[in-house]
């Protein structure tokens, strides 16, 4: 069976995210780079794959599948449904709420700061410090929560890593190259979590492919 193919730039979190999942679940895939300074995403041949003319988007067979987070889903749902404990309606409902969490609190707090601190220095800009201080208070919040629930188990949704635990890698690799890269040493539990992410394959692969965009710091 022919791989799968993944377009989007491996700067991207939101591909980067996919990669995560596709790595976990087992799935031969192949990373096919989109030139955004091109305009290549707003051509017919990418349109027909993702009608927003963004990234990611995913290919398999005939099918297309676009939104990282429905790209997770598919990946895990074909080919290693135990990471959405589809099986068990209690825990499935778990890692629900908090993939719903990842989206909504943790990583919109999360991007802006990345934005801010990462990409627009990329692009010659300057950072706008209070977006970042603003965006830190909500994602202490936000860590505050998850300390308290991950002192209770072991991983987000209970005591078995999951698409919620995966999709934070990705944007979470990336506040690894910042400036605030110690946010989590005032979290015990949330540290430890990560660290045992950091150790799997999968998140290592992301480091790797994020290393020629940020060599001093990954």
């Amino acid at each position: 069976m022919a791989p799968v193919k993944l377009y989007g730039a491996t700067l991207s979190w939101n591909v980067t995210r996919c990669v995560a999942a596709l790595e976990e679940a087992g799935v031969e895939y192949e990373l096919v780079p989109i030139n955004f300074g091109t305009g290549e995403h707003k051509s017919p041949d990418h349109l027909a794959r993702n009608p927003f003319g963004q990234v990611p988007a995913l290919q398999d067979g005939d099918l297309y599948v676009f939104e990282s987070r429905a790209i997770c889903k598919y990946a895990c749902r074909k080919n290693k449904p135990e990471l959405l404990k589809e099986g068990d309606i209690k825990e499935s409902a778990m890692v629900d709420v908090w993939l719903e969490v990842e989206a909504h609190q943790y990583t919109a707090a999360l991007e802006p700061v990345i934005l801010e601190c990462l990409i627009r220095p990329m692009f010659g800009r300057a950072t706008d410090q209070k977006i970042v201080e603003d965006n830190l208070v909500k994602l202490k919040k936000v860590l505050e929560v998850y300390e308290a629930r991950l002192s209770k188990c072991k991983y987000l949704a209970g005591d078995f890593l999951s698409l919620a635990d995966l999709n934070h890698v990705s944007a979470t690799a990336c506040l690894a190259t910042t400036p605030y890269a110690s946010l989590f040493d005032a979290y015990p539990h949330v540290k430890a979590w990560w660290s045992g992410l950091m150790a799997r394959p999968s998140v290592q692969k992301i480091t790797a492919l994020k290393k020629p965009y940020f060599q001093n710091s990954v």
